[in-house]
């Protein structure tokens, strides 16, 4: 029990630098939308997402789950600002993953190369593990998450309807995945979190 309390209180503070990341590049690239909404803050508050960042995980470690899910509130940008609002919003949406993986990184090398107690040992395997989760899982090409951005920046304008598609059904895909998706990339986060571990 006390383990996954543990990778939750991880799971919101990764969660946040992970949207923070998003509406700062957005706010370096031109788009100010993020930063005047307040959500450029660490301030908990202005990113979570109650359902998605405390009660879905804190459901899903009391059930012993074999993982732990959760989100924030997405940090709203508007591509249009951009000099190039292809190419900007997919930048905007690699900023989080590779937020994510940045941190995994720091985990693995302070594990590596510093001696940690038990505590710390739990504290820092599960800023990779978590970190190296949320990468994965954002960057599955589903509305909402961070990989629809970059899916449609690289489809050309002629399959639009593919675009459309996934929007309307984004909810209900998006479910499926969860139930049913998760096999397909829980090796891909034991193999990178093992790597780095």
């Amino acid at each position: 029990m006390t383990t996954s309390i543990v990778f939750v209180i991880i799971l919101i503070i990764s969660i946040i630098l992970h949207e923070v990341a998003h509406g700062y590049v957005a706010d370096r690239l031109g788009d100010p939308t993020a930063r005047l909404q307040g959500r450029l803050s660490l301030n908990p508050l202005v990113h979570i997402d109650w359902l998605g960042s405390v009660i879905l995980p804190l459901f899903l470690v009391l059930s012993n789950a074999s993982f732990i899910l959760g989100w924030a509130k997405p940090v709203p940008f508007n591509p249009y600002n951009f000099k190039n609002p292809r190419w900007g919003g997919l930048i905007v949406a690699l900023a989080g993953p590779l937020t994510n993986i940045v941190l995994a990184i720091i985990g693995s090398v302070v594990l590596n190369t510093i001696p940690l107690g038990i505590g710390g040992t739990l504290l820092f395997t599960g800023l990779v593990i978590v970190n190296i989760a949320l990468a994965v899982f954002n960057l599955v090409p589903i509305p909402p998450l961070d990989g629809h951005h970059i899916l449609f920046a690289l489809i050309p304008d002629e399959y639009h309807h593919i675009k459309v598609w996934l929007r309307k059904y984004s909810f209900v895909i998006l479910i499926v995945f969860v139930i049913y998706g998760w096999r397909f990339i829980a090796p891909i986060i034991d193999y990178v979190s093992g790597f780095l571990l």
